[in-house]
C-alpha cells in the first residue's frame, strides 16, 4: 500500500498516462488502496490540471485526455532514453525542422536524467551511427544543451571558438538565442570583450561554460534572432540572385526546400516560381534543387545553369552503358 499520497499521485499519472482506459477496481488495487482513495486522488489531479475523464457504470474507469494545456508528464526509464535520444540525434546533426525548442526539451530533460540513466543515453548514442545526417557538420548535444540553458536562464556563457580561418579565441557572451537554419546551428549573442553583437557557428565552439553570472538581455539590432542572423551572412558572404521555376505546387516545392532559402510564387496550380539569393556554393545549390521531386528549370544566373546541366551529365555517365534499356 501507497501511503504517501505524493508518490502515490505520481503513480496513478504513470499509469493513466498510459493508453487505455483503468477501471476503478484495477487502481485500487495497483496502488494498494481503497476505490473512495482512487477518486480522491483523480480529483486531486483534475486540480492540478490532469483532464481525467471518467466513465459511469458497474466498473467505472477513468482515462486521461487531451486537455487545453500540457501538463507535465511522467516517463519511466526507458521512455525517458529514448526520448533523450531521439533528441540527442536530432539536434546533432541540425536536422531541418528541429529548431530551438525541440534543444530546450533535451536540456530539460537532460538536466533532471539520474546518473544511470544519462550514461545509458551516452552509451546508447556512442554505440550507434545514423545512416544519414543533415548538410552541416556534427554538434555534440551537450554543447546545444548547454547553450539552450544559458539562453534560457540568462546567463552569461564562456566558450572557445575557432574563426573561420582556423584562428582561435575564448569569448565571454550574453546568449540571446540558438537559430537553426536547417544545415547548421548558430549562437546569436552579444559579445562582452567586443561590446557588440555576434553569430557564431555552434560546430566551431568548445567547451561552453555556463558562468551562472545572470544578466539582462539587451536590443537585438535586428528585428529577431532569425533576421540578424541572415544580414550578418550576407555582410560576411558574397551572395548572388537565382531564379529557378519549379513544374509542382509552391507549397509542395517549400516543403522540400530550406525556409531560409525563400518562399515559391505560385505561377498556377502545377507550378511556381523561386526568386531568392544565395551565398552558398552554386554547386551545393544545384544538388538541393535537383533534390525536389519535380521538373524544374534554372533561369538564372548563368552559373547555376552550368552547374545543373554539369551535374546532370555527370549522373548520366554515372550511370554509363549498364543503365540502357
Amino acid at each position: 500500500m501507497t501511503t504517501d499520497t505524493p508518490a502515490r499521485l505520481l503513480q496513478l499519472l504513470s499509469l493513466l498516462q498510459t493508453p487505455r482506459e483503468w477501471p476503478g477496481g484495477e487502481l485500487s488495487e495497483r496502488l494498494g488502496v481503497s476505490r473512495r482513495t482512487v477518486r480522491r486522488d483523480i480529483d486531486r489531479l483534475r486540480e492540478l490540471g490532469y483532464p481525467v475523464q471518467a466513465t459511469k457504470g458497474a466498473e467505472g474507469g477513468y482515462r486521461l485526455v487531451a486537455g487545453k494545456a500540457m501538463p507535465p508528464l511522467v516517463l519511466d526509464d526507458e521512455e525517458a532514453v529514448a526520448i533523450a535520444v531521439g533528441l540527442r540525434a536530432g539536434a546533432g546533426h541540425a536536422v531541418e525542422g528541429v529548431e530551438e525548442a525541440s534543444v530546450r526539451a533535451l536540456a530539460k530533460l537532460e538536466q533532471v536524467l539520474p546518473s544511470r540513466l544519462r550514461h545509458r543515453v551516452s552509451t546508447l548514442q556512442a554505440a550507434t551511427t545514423p545512416l544519414t545526417s543533415g548538410d552541416g557538420a556534427s554538434i555534440a548535444p551537450e554543447t546545444l544543451t548547454v547553450m539552450a540553458s544559458s539562453v534560457a536562464g540568462r546567463e552569461r556563457l564562456r566558450f572557445a571558438y575557432r574563426s573561420g580561418d582556423g584562428t582561435p579565441s575564448r569569448r565571454l557572451t550574453e546568449p540571446y538565442r540558438l537559430v537553426s537554419t536547417g544545415r547548421r546551428w548558430y549562437l546569436v549573442a552579444y559579445d562582452l570583450d567586443r561590446e557588440d553583437w555576434r553569430t557564431f557557428r555552434v560546430d566551431r565552439v568548445a567547451e561552453p561554460f555556463a558562468t551562472g553570472t545572470r544578466f539582462a538581455p539587451g536590443e537585438l539590432p535586428a528585428g529577431n534572432a532569425a533576421e540578424f542572423l541572415r544580414q550578418s551572412m550576407y555582410r560576411r558572404q558574397q551572395t548572388y540572385d537565382f531564379e529557378v521555376v519549379f513544374a509542382a505546387p509552391a507549397l509542395f516545392v517549400a516543403a522540400s526546400l530550406p525556409a531560409w532559402l525563400g518562399t515559391p510564387e505560385p505561377i498556377d496550380d502545377h507550378s511556381c516560381r523561386l526568386r531568392s539569393s544565395a551565398g552558398d556554393s552554386v554547386e551545393w545549390l544545384a544538388v538541393r534543387i535537383a533534390m525536389v521531386d519535380c521538373e524544374f528549370e534554372v533561369r538564372e544566373p548563368a552559373e547555376l545553369v552550368d552547374s545543373v546541366r554539369e551535374l546532370g551529365g555527370r549522373l548520366l555517365r554515372g550511370v554509363g552503358a549498364g543503365g540502357a534499356g
